[in-house]
This record gives structure tokens, sequence and C-alpha cells, in this order.
């Protein structure tokens, strides 16, 4: 999992993106414990004998969030070409469709900051740590219809 995970700082994350990584973990976790579809055991069992086997472990999600925010923090500390990069702005608007998520989009939904926060906050290391801390839990699945 760890080629996974490489890169994945500046990653954007949507619902479709969240979703497959949700499923190629399960998939890994299947496989690692011989576990097949045919067996029709559920997600919630597998993850129940990956702990059991393993411990208790963190899922990717959290992992790609906690990475997320800590090379934003990184970053906004600097004073290189990535702090440029990341919080400059390109010249012109925005297409008239539906918008896409962009990156800074998603350090906006994790904090529940806006963006001139998050600069203030992620120039104290301490307090962007406590911020990474509490923001970067995924959040709890939301059940199917067929769940309930």
């Amino acid at each position: 999992m760890l080629i996974f995970l490489y890169a994945c700082g500046s990653w954007t994350l949507n619902a479709d993106i969240e979703r497959k990584i949700r499923a190629m973990e399960m998939r890994c976790y299947r496989r690692l414990l011989g576990i097949s579809y045919k067996d029709h055991i559920t997600n919630e069992e597998v993850s129940r004998r990956t702990e059991n086997a393993i411990g208790p472990h963190v899922d990717l999600l959290t992992i790609i969030r906690q990475r997320k925010l800590k090379w934003y923090g990184h970053t906004t500390r600097s004073s290189g070409l990535a702090k440029t990069i990341m919080q400059g702005t390109v010249n012109g608007g925005r297409r008239r469709e539906r918008q896409k998520k962009r990156w800074d989009d998603n350090i906006r939904e994790w904090t529940g900051l806006e963006l001139r926060n998050t600069l203030r906050k992620a120039e104290d290391r301490e307090e962007w740590r406590a911020v990474v801390g509490r923001s970067s839990a995924a959040p709890r699945r939301i059940p199917n219809l067929r769940d309930r």
C-alpha cells in the first residue's frame, strides 16, 4: 500500500475517488485474508477480521488526509516555488458548468476553516498539528438504502 500513497498529497479527493480508495483497500484486505467475494462476507466483517489479525490500524483515507494537510502546512511555512504555486492564482475565471472540486477545497472542507485562517494557523507548527489531528479522521460511511 506504500506505493499507492506515493504523491497522495497532490490529489484532489472527491466522493468518487474516495469510494474507489475504500474499494481498493477492501480488495487488499480480502486478498490478504484469503477471502473471496463468492464467500459473501460483508466489508464490516472483513474489517473486523483485519483488526483481529493486525490490531488497530488507520484506513487509507485518513492517511491521505493527514499527508495532504501536513504537506499544506509544510509548504505554507516555506518560501519556495511550491508555496507560490499553491497560493497563486491564474488570470481568468472558472467555467460556467458545474465546478470541479479543487485541491484547496479539500483543505477547507476537512478543516472547516477559510483559506486565510488555515494560512495563519499553518504558520504555527504546533497549532497546525492540532488542526491536522482533528481534521484528518475519515467520516463515517453513509449507510445505503439497503442497509436500513
